[in-house]
């Protein structure tokens, strides 16, 4: 890393660097041992567990799914001690991995059967930890507090983020911002990536049950045929929401799991369909809202058959305040050269750190992680074969670290 406008960059650097084996330690356990989403149990108390060993505070039983459940996520905060001062910034990280069996890694595959950090939390988890431990040891040195944010359920609704911003644990102290990155295995290893303004899409669930009449597939004349409805009604609602979108304005609908569940001489009675819609803009999100599940409605009845049809409201669209994110692409020019600093485009993955943003001013960047000469490092997230580059370690922790210092003395 290059010097950053901050007195503090080479203290800062000198400490990531001495954690960065430390770091990759932390990874590996976290990825032999992954927890799925709002099960981060044992993950959660490995993370505490570190940060009470270094004497930071902690705040556990947070983001809980009900009043009486035990909460998966964890607030820590760092307090500077130069000066007093109140003024308070926020880095996050996510806990959560993903239902895939893995491949590959021998020396740090998952041990969990059907479960895989295949989206990088375990590394985001080991950069926020190694961010924060390196300003507690360096708390004599900057005024102000580093709230640091471990949310469990990134990848499922209701998203651990609307939890923990709903139960109201970020308002003491109450961070000016919040600071949230991605490992991306298509920016190589040494780049950030940076955007202004709307950069990730929302995203809601679909959950459509066909309804017919099922039997004995040689007597067709007595069916309603519930895999021909269905056959019928996703490329309809494929062609409809194209239909219904400005041209221009981006938009995703796709199914990925349709279950029937019938046998070569059985018609089964139901078909179950899921899927995802992604939109940039509210007000095409509610029309679709509303277009759906008329068309699906239509389609079946048209058939002689019925619907249900369930939509879950998922994460917002991430938006990126452009002040706060144009410092924050400065402090990542003066770490690593403007040379790897990039301009990402928008993407229609989701994220549920749009939450954050909704509350505070927020900034979700990206960080590289893809080597060619490193196996699986090159791989798309929620794949079997997914890794990183550990080098990026060192690199998302500065980041995160300077990041936040820059921001309480700004």
């Amino acid at each position: 890393m290059k010097d950053a406008s901050t007195p503090l960059s080479a203290s800062i650097k000198e400490a990531i660097g001495t954690l960065h084996a430390e770091m990759v330690k932390w990874r590996r356990h976290m990825h032999r041992h992954p927890e799925l989403s709002f099960q981060e149990h044992n993950t959660v108390a490995f993370v505490s567990g570190l940060l009470k060993q270094e004497g930071i505070e902690v705040r556990e039983n947070v983001a809980r799914l009900t009043p009486d459940a035990k909460g998966t996520g964890l607030i820590a905060v760092v307090r500077g001690e130069a000066t007093k001062s109140d003024r308070c910034f926020a880095l996050r990280a996510d806990l959560d991995a993903l239902p895939i069996t893995e491949v590959g890694k021998p020396d740090y595959c998952s041990t969990t059967p059907g479960a895989m950090h295949a989206c990088g939390h375990d590394a985001h988890t080991a950069m926020v930890l190694g961010a924060g431990i390196a300003l507690h040891r360096l708390r004599k040195q900057w005024s102000g507090n580093v709230m640091l944010v471990f949310q469990p359920g990134e990848e499922k609704e209701p998203g651990g983020a609307s939890l923990i911003v709903k139960e109201g644990v970020l308002n003491n102290p109450k961070p000016s911002g919040i600071l949230g990155q991605h490992v991306t295995p298509e920016l190589p290893v040494g780049k950030l990536g940076f955007r202004s303004g709307a950069f990730m899409a929302a995203a809601d669930e679909l959950y459509i049950t066909v309804k017919g009449r099922g039997g004995h597939a040689a007597q067709r004349d007595k069916l309603v045929d519930p895999i021909l409805i269905a056959a019928q009604l996703v490329p309809r609602l494929y062609d409809e929401a194209k239909r219904a979108v400005p041209q221009g304005e981006p938009m995703v609908i796709s199914f990925g799991k349709l279950i029937a569940n019938g046998a070569t001489n059985i018609v089964p009675d139901t078909v179950a369909i899921e899927g995802t819609l992604r939109t940039f803009n509210e007000g095409l999100r509610s029309k679709l809202h509303e277009v759906l599940p008329r068309i699906s409605n239509d389609v079946a009845q048209s058939l002689g058959g019925d619907v249900d049809f369930k939509l879950v409201n998922g994460s917002p669209v991430v938006h990126n305040e452009p002040e706060l994110t144009a410092r924050l692409r400065a402090v990542a020019v003066d770490l690593v050269g403007a040379e790897n600093v990039v301009d990402m485009d928008i993407r229609m993955g989701a994220e549920d750190f749009a939450y954050y943003t909704q509350v505070m001013p927020g900034c979700f960047y990206r960080l590289g992680t893809g080597n060619t000469s490193k196996p699986g490092t090159q791989s798309s997230l929620h794949r079997a074969e997914f890794d990183i580059d550990e080098d990026a370690l060192a690199i998302g922790a500065g980041m995160m670290a300077v990041g936040a210092l820059c921001e309480l003395h700004a």
